[in-house]
């Protein structure tokens, strides 16, 4: 807010504000509305602005919960709003600065309000709120009617209808903001909302049949990434020619304190950070994400959802199914590129999961694409960064390599995909690598990050079923991939070792000591055999589908051979171990035979050859390896607190105390 701060500071004591909050009813014909909505800023797109603009008006607001019951001045406000937006159509095809800049402003204001009401009262007081209206002696009560309602779609209407220009950006970002503040009432539930006045209002009624389009303004808002226009733009500009005396109405109404009021100022310049960014594009999205993730009504399925998961291409020409009365089209080519370029956001990894996941549309789009690189290496530098990410986004990343390596196209056309000079990729300079050995690379990493940090099994469990999926189909592995593949075993067998020796420690203690209970490792000892399994399992595969095509893989095995040795007889790995212990001794011959000090080049030319001498029958065949991805039983228990954590923390966020929050603590957010 910068020179203008001290102004805020007088919003308390502002006429205008104090009379909307006063005791005294406020007619929606009367001349007060145009003073009150003339005055001009620049919305406030960062949480911090809008933290001093709610702490300076908090005594406002309260005075309006207090007295709106007799006066209904929030229902005459938004009957304002809602009369003004019926010719907003008109008014952006004609350019009508001032008609849409009030418009604007009324929605700002009962932004701001919404926001404290709803965080102040149950869903239940919020609809008494919209229905008081101005109480005289004598006076019945009318049926009126319910504004809540009118709101919504009025909001929807905006959103879908009103095309986006320079003078509509900043109301149309206002409406979809509005739509987020009336759906924060999860915020303060630390239970799940399964029930909800306004899910009800969003899911069924008069907003229902606006579903499909508001999905797909919403994805296109996201894939268009529209900048936001300079500061001042949805404001009135002042005309050389002819417009002077349009330029003078507004002036004459803007008048009092209001013209000190000017969050950000209208002829500032935009800051660096807003230049690189869309507020509506990232606004739109996480509208998206709390929609998609509405709980079902007991009655009726989530329609938003439903139009999530049967939306189709623009290119396809077959008929929409009975059962997807929200499907629609959509340019999957524009939406595959916004995917690849945005995934530095959590928000954009989680619609890309939902989209893979839930949309098989857009699932089998994706694995035909020709440069599927394009969507992998942003998700396996989310993987790289994994310190620098929270664990959701680090999930989300990894279940989305994961119901990719489901396909077997995909898993064979990643080794075909050759790439050069990854830059992010630190511990060795990759000069040239195949797409399969840098998704290797990275996910092995992400195991050994988690074993030495985080220790936490689910990771463990989709990294290497990703891993397994791809073994069958593993080709041409670069030397680097293959020996952290057996440093990765090296790894997992030094730790075996490590438990086993403590257990058998701390047994021989509890011998002479029958007071300390015994740590369980027998517990540790069972999960990191079934993590050296899955290795043994995934290295197999590969030897068994392709050992013809990865001679490095048999070189590094070949190099620590001594490795295996402990687990040729033990229990839980004597099955498996059989190909792996053949594969050694065949190529250890061939290497004898061969003569002693051999160079790299050799061995390796040793190991092609042998590679078609080995007869395949003696290798046992073992079922293949497939891991499909399965969702939760209750996804919404992760998902909805995951979705209002992103919200809340929004670069163009909302602000909330966070004193009030009861969906999560801050610091899991």
């Amino acid at each position: 807010m910068g020179a203008n701060s001290s102004s805020i500071s007088e919003l308390p004591e502002n006429e205008y504000l104090k009379k909307l909050s006063g005791a005294e009813p406020i007619s929606e014909n009367d001349p007060f509305w145009n003073q009150l909505l003339s005055f001009s800023f620049t919305t406030p797109t960062n949480s911090a602005d809008l933290k001093l603009l709610e702490e300076a008006t908090v005594s406002i607001c309260k005075s309006l919960v207090e007295k709106n019951p007799r006066t209904g001045n929030l229902g005459s406000l938004i009957k304002v709003f809602l009369s003004r937006t019926k010719e907003l159509k008109i008014s952006a095809e004609c350019q009508n600065h001032i008609f849409i800049w009030q418009a604007h402003n009324a929605l700002f204001i009962i932004c701001c309000l919404l926001k404290v009401f709803i965080s102040q009262m149950s869903e239940e007081e919020l609809q008494l709120h919209f229905t008081y209206e101005e109480k005289t002696p004598g006076s019945y009560g009318t049926e009126s009617e319910d504004l809540i309602e009118e709101l919504l779609c009025c909001l929807i209407q905006l959103i879908v209808e009103i095309p986006l220009l320079d003078i509509t950006y900043s109301i149309s970002l206002e409406a979809v903001t509005t739509l987020i503040v009336f759906l924060s009432c999860q915020l303060f539930h630390k239970e799940i909302l399964r029930e909800s006045i306004i899910h009800r209002y969003l899911m069924q009624g008069r907003c229902l049949p606006y579903t499909s389009r508001l999905v797909k303004t919403l994805l296109y808002n996201f894939i268009r990434q529209e900048r936001s226009p300079p500061p001042g733009t949805h404001v009135f500009q002042q005309q050389t020619d002819g417009g002077g005396l349009l330029y003078g109405i507004a002036s004459g109404v803007a008048t009092g304190l209001w013209t000190v009021f000017t969050l950000g100022g209208v002829g500032s310049k935009p800051t660096p950070q807003l230049e690189q960014c869309s507020p509506l594009a990232s606004q739109s999205l996480l509208l998206l994400l709390v929609l998609a993730n509405l709980t079902d009504a007991p009655d009726t399925p989530n329609p938003y959802r439903q139009a999530i998961m049967s939306f189709k291409n623009t290119q396809d020409s077959t008929a929409f199914s009975s059962s997807s009365p929200h499907a629609f089209q959509i340019n999957f080519n524009s939406l595959y590129t916004a995917l690849c370029e945005q995934q530095k956001s959590d928000q954009a990894t989680l619609l890309l999961y939902m989209l893979l996941h839930q949309n098989c549309n857009v699932r089998t789009y994706v694995l035909a694409r020709t440069d599927i690189e394009n969507l992998v290496l942003p998700i396996l530098e989310i993987l790289y960064h994994v310190e620098e990410r929270n664990s959701h986004h680090v999930y989300m990343a990894l279940i989305i390599l994961l119901i990719l390596t489901e396909d077997d196209g995909f898993n064979r056309s990643i080794h075909e995909v050759i790439l050069k000079n990854i830059t992010w990729y630190a511990e060795r300079v990759l000069t040239e690598i195949s797409l399969g050995s840098l998704l290797i690379l990275v996910v092995i990493r992400t195991i050994q990050y988690n074993m030495t940090r985080t220790r936490d099994k689910y990771l463990h469990t989709n990294c290497l079923a990703a891993l397994a999926n791809m073994s069958a189909q593993f080709r041409s592995l670069h030397q680097y991939a293959a020996q952290r593949i057996i440093s990765l075993f090296s790894l997992l067998s030094k730790k075996h070792n490590k438990v086993l020796e403590q257990a058998t420690q701390s047994l021989r203690g509890s011998l002479s000591s029958n007071d300390s209970p015994l740590p369980d490792y027998a517990q540790d000892l069972n999960v990191i055999e079934e993590v050296i399994r899955m290795m043994l399992e995934i290295i197999n595969s590969c030897l068994t589908n392709s050992l013809h095509h990865n001679p490095n893989l048999v070189y590094a095995l070949l190099y620590k051979r001594d490795l295996f040795e402990q687990f040729r007889t033990h229990p839980s790995f004597q099955d498996i171990m059989q190909n792996i212990d053949l594969v050694i001794s065949f190529f250890s011959s061939r290497l004898e035979q061969a003569g002693a000090e051999l160079s790299v080049e050799r061995v390796l030319e040793i190991i092609k050859q042998g590679a078609v001498a080995l007869p395949k029958d003696r290798l046992r065949k073992f079922p293949e390896l497939k891991f499909k991805y399965v969702e939760e039983e209750q996804p919404e228990e992760f998902f909805i607190p995951y979705v209002w954590s992103l919200v809340y923390n929004s670069a163009v966020a909302l602000y909330w105390n966070p004193h009030d929050i009861q969906l999560f603590t801050m610091d899991s957010g």
